[in-house]
């Protein structure tokens, strides 16, 4: 009876010991650095203004001549374009940054033309050091992978990973003498000029092998480390040297990821790191199944709960199987001028002037849209970075709807019909697309949103700073690109803390409904324009006591209910509309 009862001890101690050793090496060191790790709790980063521009890229023909094509039929048909990413492959092998010049046979003179032209350009990079490559310009670099691994700088000695784009170590971030070696093969492309890194996610395949399974930490020159803390150097360390030689740099990076979302719960980017993100690759589809818009709108609003601040997706989706249907180009161009990120990329047709008609207009008018929206983005880019609200904030209420910063709301559409259902909060509340009527909340709206339109709402109060030069969108002119418009619904007495663009300082802006409607400017002197929604044509306008002259400061236009008051010299004070 006693040696039955010594090997059911034995059997259950050895059993013990086994989920122990696995519970250690991969539940325990796996989860270090998870949400509950306050090491990731950081605010966002201060991301340049330039970064919420439109961004363009091409997933099918990465070359100097198509970049050039694709970026003068955009210039040729007056679409707004900020940043033209180049996205692998670009280099002769992976990674070791120096340009293949049978893609890009000029790269100093490519990238200085573009900066010419105003266009950053940002370049994709992981953290693999290949022995082998496919579709690259070297595909065996088994000679130059032994050289790193031999002197130290990978992680795990030899050990290497199979991964989508060939087979490789990981670059160990602990080593000095491996960033050495890194760093000044980056240089290369970095004293090109370039605005910054897209960071494609290798880091999350860290790895070791145990018990002929992989487990989730690696040794490396300062000892072992988790896949989770390998992914925080690889982000945090890009950004940090991309900064060091221009202050101006930025990363493009995941948060929640499209393709695999439980993989990383917690994020992929340290908040501290996440500059711009954009989540993963999803499909030229609708639904959430096939990884198409529904999954993207659902990965970015997830994102926003995580922290996230400037969030975005591939316009039309990343890849998948057929041409990119044209309502779902136009829907998906539609939700992310009311994203942080307008990333205009991927496989398929991206040459706007040979789809249709509808798409070509309707994308161009998104697209700036979302650039008139620039400095109302900045503020909560500032916000978020001091420690305050995130630009998208998602709501209990109503399928995948989110405050978009302070003022509006948006319910995205995400299947192919044109209706939805909107739950509006209580408050007083105007449709973007026709707000001459008040919609007092709460209310649960049900209707169609035809194609050009999109379920966005105003609060009443609204303080809407803009930056408007084209009429596409019909809210303002050509001449009005010298100053910058303040888009104004007065309702409650409603403020709001303006950080300029160009980083010269800070306007406040107040606004008390009534009669006389008062509207007042301090901070910074500013050109400006005052576009104030009101149902009554004023008797004056007077600022700070002197009276503005009609049809020259200021004028009224019956059909739009707007008052428009037109400042264009630096300047602040207080404006009194009298009724």
């Amino acid at each position: 009876m006693k040696k039955w009862i010594r090997r059911i001890v034995l059997g259950v101690a050895a059993f013990a010991a086994v989920f122990a050793v696995f519970f250690y090496c991969w539940v325990v060191l796996p989860l270090w650095g998870m949400p509950f790790n306050a090491q990731r709790h950081g605010n966002p980063p201060l991301v340049p203004a330039w970064a919420l521009e439109c961004w363009l890229w091409d997933g099918d023909n990465l070359n100097e001549d198509y970049a050039l094509e694709l970026i003068n039929g955009y210039k040729e048909q007056d679409f707004p374009l900020r940043t033209y990413l180049i996205d692998f492959p670009w280099a002769t092998r992976l990674n070791d940054f120096t340009v293949d010049e049978k893609r890009y046979p000029n790269p100093n003179q490519f990238i200085a033309a573009l900066k010419k032209r105003d266009v950053r350009t940002v370049m994709w990079m992981t953290t693999m050091v290949n022995s082998k490559n496919h579709d690259r310009g070297v595909l065996d670099s088994a000679d130059w992978y032994n050289e790193a691994a031999q002197n130290g700088y990978l992680c795990g000695g030899d050990y290497q990973w199979n991964w989508w784009l060939g087979r490789g170590g990981f670059i160990d971030y602990t080593n000095p003498e491996a960033m050495n070696w890194w760093r000044g093969m980056q240089d290369q492309v970095l004293d090109l000029g370039i605005d910054g890194w897209k960071l494609d996610d290798t880091a999350s395949f860290f790895t070791s092998r145990k018990l002929w399974l992989p487990a989730f930490y690696q040794k490396t020159h300062s000892g072992w480390m988790t896949t989770r803390s390998y992914m925080d150097h690889f982000y945090r360390d890009e950004l940090k040297h991309g900064q060091s030689k221009n202050p101006d740099f930025i990363t493009l990076s995941r948060p929640i990821d499209s393709v695999i979302p439980w993989g990383h719960p917690e994020g992929f980017t340290p908040l501290d790191a996440a500059m711009v993100n954009w989540v993963g690759d999803n499909n030229h589809t609708w639904d959430d199944k096939t990884q198409g818009l529904e999954r993207a709108i659902r990965c970015i609003l997830e994102s926003a709960n995580l922290g996230y601040n400037i969030i975005g997706s591939d316009v039309g989706g990343y890849h998948g199987r057929g041409p990119i249907p044209a309502d779902l180009y136009i829907r998906w161009a539609e939700f992310s001028a009311f994203c942080g990120l307008f990333l205009n990329g991927g496989h398929e047709e991206r040459r706007l002037w040979l789809r249709s008609s509808d798409e070509l207009k309707l994308i161009r008018k998104y697209a700036w849209l979302h650039t008139e929206l620039v400095p109302y983005m900045y503020c909560s880019v500032v916000e978020a970075h001091e420690g305050g609200k995130r630009l998208m904030r998602p709501m209990t209420e109503g399928k995948y709807q989110y405050g978009f910063g302070d003022w509006l709301l948006v319910a995205p559409l995400y299947t192919p019909s044109p209706k939805r259902e909107v739950v509006l909060p209580a408050g007083r509340w105007r449709y973007w697309f026709d707000d001459s009527k008040v919609i007092e909340g709460p209310a649960v709206l049900s209707r169609e949103y035809p194609l050009g339109e999109f379920p966005v709402y105003i609060r009443e109060g609204a303080i809407i700073p803009m930056n408007i030069t084209r009429d596409y969108t019909g809210i303002g002119e050509f001449d009005w690109n010298s100053c910058l418009t303040f888009n104004i619904y007065p309702g409650k007495d409603s403020s709001i803390k303006v950080p300029l663009t160009d980083k010269s300082g800070t306007l406040n802006v107040s606004v008390h409904a009534g009669n006389p409607t008062t509207v007042k400017l301090d901070g910074t002197p500013t050109p400006h324009i005052l576009r104030i929604y009101s149902d009554n044509k004023p008797v004056s306008v007077d600022r700070d006591g002197e009276l503005r002259t009609k049809g020259i400061d200021w004028q009224y236009n019956a059909e739009s209910h707007r008052l428009i008051i037109k400042t264009d010299w630096p300047s602040i004070g207080t404006y009194k509309v009298k009724y």
